[in-house]
């Protein structure tokens, strides 16, 4: 199937034929007409097979279609979890909404909010925003929401993780309680089913793929390594297999720091990004990898959803995310629209429950190697177990009777022995 065949106007067509795309993926194959028919709708779809096209193109064209009476108001908003988001969501639409008339804006904090509101008092059809931000100018009277006709809630389980379920929950409370609602995520849980039902009026389910699994063109491995050598072993993989871009997650900012510094001062060009990080450093750190000036990006779980970073080669787990579903969004940074890519991990022996609990999630297991020098296997614990202590058990005797004796004190024979026999043993469980 084609755009064409999806109902959009011709100036939405135009839009994304000069984007390149002239092909929907199936979430847009599936969404865009339900969206389009006025139903309320949940979906998930792994992250880069253009999720936010789905929503994006819909709205537009349905906005488009109804006259503007006096000033403009905002009819239709997008919320989502992080300003890497927000910023690339407000990227996408206005690519789309070139050819139309409507406007838009992002509000997110981190910066100065005067330009916002700027925006805002120029008249705005559809505002993106993060929830802290737009809950500041609304209090402060910048905005209002009481013209909502459409709402969008994206990467809602990442809101939930953030602690924005009572940011989100006020927000509903200030839009017409007539709306169409729209709530998109990479991964569904317990949980966001249980907030569909306080959002959603008897929505459509589009599903697209097993729910927190994994786009097929990732190539998934991980090494295991000892701690103290990750940073080391980084290093050697970027100058060993000559990597021009990698992104690389640490799972504190203390530690993204340290592993850009020591990888920049050997010379290979690194730069940070993390929520201590200014609005501005953060954009200007994203935007000097993705023109190449610098070659790692280290990132902190906040950057693993909204960054789209074209034909991404690789992304590297340096700490495993300690909640499973984190590992979906990182990974999902490469491999985007359909194009390859690696998604490396290292795992530490600390690390190997982590690595369970993502293996058990994504219904895969991930394949690992050793590369000499980086990693000391455990040697198993040998047992010793004191001449006369534990269990032994005596000859039976002429008359076949048999007895037991605790800590019996008597020289052991080879079959009097108080360790258990090998094919009694439960075997040990190789660690990932």
């Amino acid at each position: 199937m084609s755009f064409d065949k999806l109902g959009l106007s011709p100036e939405l067509l135009k839009a994304v034929a000069k984007q390149g795309y002239t092909i929907p993926t199936p979430i847009q194959e599936q969404a865009i007409p339900l969206v389009l028919a006025g139903s309320d709708m949940l979906a998930s779809a792994q992250t880069g097979t253009g999720k936010t096209a789905s929503f994006t193109l819909p709205i537009l064209h349905i906005l488009s279609k109804i006259e503007i009476k006096g000033r403009r108001q905002p009819r239709a908003l997008i919320l989502t979890p992080t300003r890497e988001l927000a910023a690339q969501v407000s990227n996408n639409l206005r690519s789309y909404a070139q050819f139309t008339n409507l406007r838009s804006t992002v509000i997110y904090g981190g910066v100065n909010q005067n330009p916002q509101v700027k925006a805002l008092q120029q008249g705005q059809d559809i505002v993106i925003a993060t929830p802290g931000r737009l809950l500041d100018l609304y209090n402060q009277r910048h905005l209002s929401l009481k013209s909502i006709s459409m709402f969008v809630l994206d990467e809602a389980d990442r809101m939930l993780d953030m602690g924005f379920l009572g940011d989100i929950q006020k927000i509903i409370s200030l839009m017409p309680a007539q709306r169409q609602n729209l709530m998109f995520s990479a991964t569904f849980s317990g949980e966001i089913k249980k907030l569909t039902k306080d959002i959603l009026n008897n929505p459509a389910t589009v599903d697209v793929s097993p729910p927190n699994s994994t786009v097929e063109s990732i190539s998934q491995m991980g090494y295991r390594v000892d701690k103290s050598k990750k940073k080391d072993l980084l290093v050697h993989l970027i100058n060993d297999q000559n990597w021009n871009q990698a992104l690389v997650f640490c799972r504190t900012k203390h530690g993204a720091n340290n592993l850009s510094e020591k990888i920049d001062s050997l010379g290979i060009t690194s730069v940070a990004i993390h929520g201590n990080k200014s609005q501005g450093a953060r954009t200007k750190a994203l935007a000097d990898f993705k023109r190449n000036k610098v070659r790692i990006l280290v990132a902190t779980d906040i950057a693993a959803r909204g960054l789209d970073i074209p034909l991404l080669p690789h992304v590297v787990n340096f700490d495993l995310p300690n909640i499973p579903e984190d590992y979906v969004h990182r990974i999902g940074r490469t491999g985007r629209a359909g194009a390859d890519g690696v998604a490396i991990s290292f795992v530490s022996p600390d690390e190997k429950n982590y690595l369970r609990s993502i293996e058990r999630l994504i219904d895969f297991s991930i394949p690992l190697e050793e590369l000499e020098g980086f990693y000391t296997p455990k040697k198993p614990s040998k047992k010793v177990i004191a001449r006369g202590e534990g269990k032994s058990v005596r000859k039976s005797t002429s008359s076949g009777s048999s007895s037991s004796s605790r800590g019996y004190k008597g020289k052991t024979t080879s079959k009097e022995t108080a360790v258990a026999k090998p094919k009694d043993r439960k075997p040990k469980k190789r660690w990932y």
